[in-house]
C-alpha cells in the first residue's frame, strides 16, 4: 500500500509539473543550458564553402541553369567566385562537383546592396513553388544513362527536391516555409539511421504554415530556438538539420556535426548591425524609460548591464495568430520522429518540446528584421505597438525595395484586397496580423519615443 501510495505521490507531482510548463495564463521561464563551444573563423568557413550538403546539381549544369553570379558578397574564390551566396559549390563524397543550397537561403539577407550575414531573408519566395518541371526529371534521368557518376553525386538532392517540389507553397511571398520543410523530411526518413524512404512514413499535413527567420544575432541570449520556444539541448544539432535534405545515414550525419560546434561559435559572434542614421537621442531617452517600465519583463533590458528573462509567454497572453505553435504542438508524429531520432542521441542531445504560445524574443538589432511578428505580418515597426496601425492587405516592392529609418520598416502600399502572391493577407490562417496589443495603452507621443529608443538596440 505504501509503495502504491508513492507510485500516485510520484504520478500527481509529474502531472503537476507538466500542468505547470504548459500553464494556459503565465509566463514560462526557459531554463538555461550548456552548448558546445567552438572557433568562429573556423565556422564561418564551413558555413559558407563547407560540403554540409553533399549532393546537388552538377556544376556545369548549374551554371547553364542560373548563368555566373555578378555579386560575390562573400568573397569567395574558386568554383564559388561564381556562385550566388546563397549556393555552395563541394564535391560529392565521389569527387564529382556539384552546386547546393546552403544556410544563407533563409539567413542572409542582402539590404541596400549588402548582405548581412544572420538576417533572416525576407525575399524568399515560397509563393512560387510548383511540381518539379518534366524537363527537370528527364535531364536527371539522362544523367543516368550517360553519366553516372555525375548521377550519383546529384541523386540525393533530386529524391529530396522531387518529395518537396509542389508540397513547400506559401501564400504569399516573403514568408518562409522551414517547419514544414523539416516535417517533410523527417516523413522519408528513418529517425535512427536516416535512411531515406520513396514513400513517406508519417503523415504530414498539407497546411503550410508560415513563419518569419528570427535573426541569428539574437541565439546567443536565447535558451530554446524557433518562435514557439520548442528547440531545446543542443543548438547545434538544431543548425545541422538542413543535412536531412541530402544525407545518407548517420555516419555522415556524425561527421557534419563535428563541424557544427564551430558554425555555432560564428553565429553567436555575430552582432546586429547598428542604426545607421541619426536617432534623437533626447526622444530615445524617453523612450528607454517607457520601454523599461511597460516592455522589459518579456523583452530584457539593454545597454551596460542586459537582461533576457528568455519567457515562453501562452497564448492566453500573446494572442497572436496560433497556427504556427498549434502546427508544432499538434504534430505528435513529427515530435515523436525527433524525439526518438539520432538528433536525441549522445552527451548533449537535442529535444521538442512545444508549447502553446511563443517565445518573447530579445529585440537587438530590430530596426533591420521587418516585417515583424513571428509571420512577417506586420510591415514596421510602430505597428508592433500600435494595432490600428496594422493593414489587412499590404504590399512592398520586392525588386527594387526601400526602407523607411523614420518609422523603421519596409515602405509598403495599404490595399484594398488581396490580389496577387506580393501582397500579404492577413485575412488567411497563420498570416494574422493580431496580438501582441500591449503598446496600444501607451500615448502616439510615447510610442513614438519607445521606437526612437528601439532603434538603438
Amino acid at each position: 500500500m505504501k509503495k502504491l501510495k508513492l507510485i500516485f505521490l510520484i504520478v500527481g507531482c509529474w502531472f503537476t509539473y507538466i500542468a505547470f510548463i504548459n500553464d494556459t495564463n503565465k509566463p514560462v521561464a526557459l531554463p538555461a543550458n550548456s552548448q558546445p563551444s567552438g572557433d568562429t573563423a573556423i565556422g564561418y568557413q564551413y558555413l559558407t564553402t563547407g560540403d554540409y550538403l553533399k549532393s546537388g546539381i552538377p556544376y556545369k549544369m548549374f551554371l547553364l541553369a542560373f548563368g555566373k553570379n555578378k555579386r560575390n558578397y562573400l568573397g569567395r574564390d574558386g568554383f564559388n567566385e561564381d556562385i550566388s551566396h546563397d549556393f555552395t559549390a563541394i564535391k560529392a563524397p565521389n569527387g564529382e562537383l556539384v552546386v547546393a543550397p546552403n544556410c544563407m537561403q533563409c539567413h542572409a539577407q542582402v539590404f541596400e546592396d549588402k548582405l548581412y550575414m544572420g538576417l533572416g531573408n525576407t525575399f524568399i519566395d515560397f509563393s512560387i513553388d510548383k511540381p518539379v518541371p518534366k524537363i527537370a526529371n528527364l535531364l536527371f534521368s539522362t544523367l543516368n544513362t550517360v553519366d553516372k557518376k555525375k548521377y550519383e553525386a546529384s541523386k540525393n538532392f533530386f529524391q529530396a527536391g522531387k518529395a518537396l517540389s509542389g508540397n513547400l507553397t506559401t501564400a504569399v511571398r516573403g514568408v518562409n516555409a522551414a517547419d514544414h520543410l523539416a516535417g517533410i523530411l523527417a516523413s522519408h526518413r528513418d529517425p535512427v539511421t536516416f535512411k531515406w524512404s520513396n514513400e513517406p512514413m508519417l503523415k504530414m499535413s498539407e497546411n503550410v504554415v508560415p513563419t518569419d527567420v528570427p535573426a541569428w544575432w539574437l541565439l546567443k541570449k536565447k535558451n530554446a530556438m524557433f518562435y514557439n520556444g520548442f528547440g531545446r539541448g543542443d543548438f547545434s544539432r538544431f543548425l545541422m538539420a538542413s543535412n536531412l535534405l541530402t544525407v545518407t545515414d548517420t555516419t555522415e550525419a556524425r561527421e557534419v556535426y563535428s563541424h557544427f560546434n564551430n558554425v555555432l561559435a560564428y553565429i553567436q559572434s555575430i552582432e546586429p548591425p547598428k542604426f545607421p542614421k541619426t536617432v534623437d537621442e533626447e526622444l530615445a531617452s524617453q523612450g528607454k524609460a517607457l520601454f523599461n517600465n511597460n516592455c522589459s519583463k518579456c523583452h530584457g533590458t539593454y545597454g551596460e548591464e542586459e537582461t533576457y528573462p528568455n519567457l515562453l509567454i501562452p497564448a492566453s497572453i500573446i494572442r497572436t495568430d496560433s497556427a504556427l505553435y498549434v502546427a508544432n504542438y499538434s504534430s505528435p508524429e513529427v515530435i515523436e520522429w525527433f524525439n526518438k531520432s539520432w538528433f536525441t542521441a549522445g552527451q548533449n542531445p537535442a529535444q521538442l518540446v512545444p508549447f502553446k504560445g511563443y517565445i518573447a524574443p530579445p529585440l537587438d538589432g530590430i530596426w533591420i528584421t521587418a516585417p515583424y511578428l513571428h509571420n512577417g505580418s506586420v510591415p514596421t515597426l510602430e505597428g508592433v505597438i500600435n494595432s490600428k496601425l496594422r493593414p489587412a492587405y499590404w504590399s512592398r516592392n520586392f525588386d527594387k525595395p526601400e526602407y523607411d529609418y523614420d518609422n523603421p520598416g519596409w515602405k509598403h502600399e495599404v490595399r484594398a484586397d488581396a490580389k496577387g502572391k506580393n501582397v500579404y493577407n492577413t485575412t488567411l490562417n497563420g498570416y494574422g496580423n493580431y496580438g501582441h496589443y500591449f503598446g496600444d495603452k501607451l500615448s502616439d507621443a510615447e510610442r513614438k519615443a519607445v521606437v526612437e529608443y528601439l532603434k538603438t538596440l
